[in-house]
């Protein structure tokens, strides 16, 4: 049952998408289907999206055009459940962002951004909503614990003096012969002596489900502060040991909320991720389309305003970051009766920032990156060794055996992005490691093709392969030594070109 249910949402899912692509009306399909607009169509979207974009990198733009369309749409539909609709456009906008890239398609790229901005904002509503509605149910569940608490308390006092009564009757009866009326006294008294235990346990029981420990604190991280600028940013900080040193503090009773604000886009932050979601902290994504450093601030601002006004059990805000802009929120807060904790390095908080926070709590300062190697000991034979250079050459040599490709190469080229989506899939962390030989991709195989013996050229961001029809007129030639380069150099080589 569940794979023929799987097989239907995905024959639906492909309904979808060729209704779209022919113009057709989609909203006859979608109101005929409410059942399966659900989350898991969401994830099957991604999935089929990156698996196509992968397999037909040539109608990836085309593609991409039905999944923004087909998107807008669902966004919009009215009916079935708005938090899975929202869920599904999400999925395809994201979806459509590998394609639509900034630097290639900067107006169909700031079109999705927008879309995304509207449908993240739609969602925080509906969440905000959906917790009003949980905080309301809470209230009413507490009033109702307070109303049977305060019920058993009546009847635990009446159970009491009952309980007197008995004792003092059953005193008099002692100093007579023991009759059957006194007997049954007894045994009522001795009921009544249980049913007092019994109320005593439960209204114990009350009382602590009534005063257990609220979720008073919210988090929230300035990552563009934390890693120090996005020029080079530094990742030398342990977001969990944050949070550790924040809980052994007094005024922290349960973390209620954490946020994490930031370009998440950016590939350098990948690092982050995997920490980020073992501690269950949200990923807020900013869109910082006009370049400017306040983009994350104003969005951290506006959300901590928004809690402190909606949420009152929240008590303990933390903020990390040393941004001196936060002092006048802080002082904001401390107008609502809350308190605040700031949190960063200890040499580059704002004095004006750590002054007003009741409580700061330092993050010790990240240590100095160290050159493993020295410049003059770097050879590019050494270079040639790495692993992401040997894999490298490897795949740009299986290029020219496999016949299909080589075909390809010698009739139009092979897109550098379908070449550099086979390296992502061959080598864990791929432009992590190449960004410190070269920022390009086209300038990193470049370096390569320049240090291997190959006809392999790049031209107009495809990867060629010559014609071989010059090769025995231009056999006679040789190609001139390339230029010394600083980190070829050594003080052998020197010492040895030196001697007359």
């Amino acid at each position: 049952m569940p794979h023929e249910a799987g097989n239907q949402e995905q024959n639906f899912l492909m309904e979808l998408l060729r209704a779209t692509y022919q113009n057709q009306e989609v909203y006859p399909i979608l109101q005929h289907n409410l059942s399966k607009l659900n989350d898991n169509l969401a994830l099957m979207l991604r999935k089929w999206v990156s698996d196509r974009f992968a397999k037909e990198p040539a109608n990836a733009i085309s593609i991409a055009g039905v999944i923004l369309k087909l998107s807008t749409i669902i966004q919009g539909f009215e009916q079935g459940n708005p938090g899975s609709n929202l869920e599904i456009a999400i999925a395809g906008y994201e979806a459509v962002l590998q394609v639509y890239t900034r630097k290639a398609f900067a107006k169909e790229s700031n079109i999705v951004q927008q879309a995304l901005v509207t449908a993240y904002q739609q969602r925080q509503h509906i969440l905000s909503r959906t917790l009003g509605e949980l905080q309301q149910q809470t209230v009413q569940t507490q009033t109702q614990i307070k109303t049977v608490t305060e019920q058993l308390q009546q009847e635990l006092q009446q159970a009491k003096l009952q309980f007197n009564d008995l004792n003092t009757v059953i005193t008099d009866f002692k100093q007579q012969t023991i009759s059957s009326d006194s007997i049954s006294l007894i045994a009522e008294f001795q009921e009544l002596k249980q049913r007092q235990i019994r109320l005593e346990q439960f209204t114990t029981t009350a009382n602590i489900s009534s005063n257990i420990g609220q979720f008073n604190t919210a988090i929230f991280y300035d990552i563009e502060n934390l890693t120090m600028g996005r020029s080079n940013p530094n990742l030398n900080f342990s977001l969990k040991q944050i949070q550790t040193n924040l809980e052994k503090t007094t005024l922290v009773n349960k973390i209620a909320i954490q946020c994490a604000y930031a370009d998440w886009s950016d590939s350098r932050l990948r690092l982050l991720k995997n920490e980020i979601q073992e501690l269950g902290i949200e990923a807020v994504q900013i869109f910082d389309y006009s370049h400017k450093r306040n983009a994350a601030d104003m969005q951290l601002a506006i959300d901590v305003m928004e809690l402190a006004q909606g949420r009152p059990t929240l008590e303990v805000f933390i903020i990390v970051s040393g941004d001196g802009a936060f002092a006048a929120l802080a002082k904001k807060l401390h107008e609502y009766g809350k308190t605040v904790i700031g949190c960063a390095y200890e040499a580059q908080v704002n004095r004006v920032l750590k002054s007003v926070c009741d409580r700061f709590i330092p993050i010790p300062a990240p240590q100095t990156k160290i050159e493993e190697i020295q410049v003059t000991e770097v050879t590019s034979d050494g270079l040639l060794n790495d692993e992401i250079f040997v894999i490298t050459k490897k795949v740009l040599h299986e290029l020219q055996q496999n016949s299909e490709q080589a075909s390809q190469l010698k009739k139009g080229g092979i897109p550098m992005s379908q070449v550099h989506q086979n390296l992502r899939n061959r080598i864990p962390n791929f432009d992590q490691k190449r960004e410190k030989y070269s920022s390009k991709f086209s300038s990193f195989v470049n370096k390569i093709l320049e240090e291997i013996d190959t006809d392999l050229y790049i031209d107009n961001n495809k990867l060629i392969l010559r014609e071989m029809l010059n090769t025995i007129s231009n056999s006679s030639s040789k190609k001139p030594p390339k230029a010394l380069t600083s980190s070829s150099i050594n003080l052998k080589e020197i010492a040895v070109t030196a001697k007359p």
